[in-house]
């Protein structure tokens, strides 16, 4: 009973908080716009992506997730935007679209809280056409070791109270082995947070 509370009352509002930080807001409003075509968010969230989304470029937008509480937020913000946009309960690791639907996925602080990061993957590389691109801003382990400590000892509890969030998974290696080139994929310490948080971000092609 406590879990459900926290998780419906207390964790959408700490995850609207932590991510509409200056240096998370940056990022988002840099990968976003490139976002085309018909476009799928995983993890949508409380929808902080949506009001940077280009109309100009975006044929339709499709986001899902697994939190009641987040997309009635999102369902709000969805209301402003001028994209034809589809919200609904979806699990990352089981997309409901068929092969080559997308011509964008987007994903931004998804990737450190699914059950499975390898079948999250393998979904989003399943649903993108030929040609297409995953848009990605996710934090992960960091690469010295005494960061990987840190991340290892306080990862536990953090998934807890966060919402299975994990600070210590490996973005690229990971992204590597579902099959995507990430040659334009950056990664770096997350200003201010470079103790918790290795953010890696842009375009990876499957």
């Amino acid at each position: 009973m406590i879990r459900e509370l926290w998780d419906a009352r207390v964790l959408p509002h700490l995850v609207e908080r932590a991510c509409r930080s200056r240096v998370i807001l940056a990022e988002r409003r840099r990968w976003i716009p490139e976002a085309s075509g018909h476009v799928l968010e995983v993890g949508v969230s409380s929808g902080l992506n949506l009001a940077f989304y280009d109309p100009a470029r975006v044929i339709e937008l499709h986001g899902i997730d697994l939190s009641p509480p987040m997309l009635a937020v999102a369902g709000t913000r969805a209301a402003e935007l001028a994209i034809p946009i589809q919200l609904a309960l979806g699990d990352a690791e089981a997309l409901a679209f068929d092969r080559a639907r997308f011509d964008s996925v987007v994903m931004t602080y998804t990737l450190c809280s699914v059950r499975d990061p390898r079948c999250t993957l393998a979904e989003i590389h399943r649903v993108l056409r030929p040609g297409g691109r995953l848009i990605l801003v996710e934090h992960g382990r960091a690469p010295d070791a005494r960061t990987q400590r840190w991340q290892r000892w306080l990862t536990p509890a953090w998934s807890r109270v966060g919402g299975n969030c994990h600070l210590d998974r490996d973005v690229v290696p990971s992204l590597e082995a579902a099959g995507f080139s990430v040659a334009d994929v950056h990664s770096a310490y997350t200003e201010g947070a470079s103790w918790l948080a290795y953010t890696s971000a842009g375009i990876a092609r499957p």
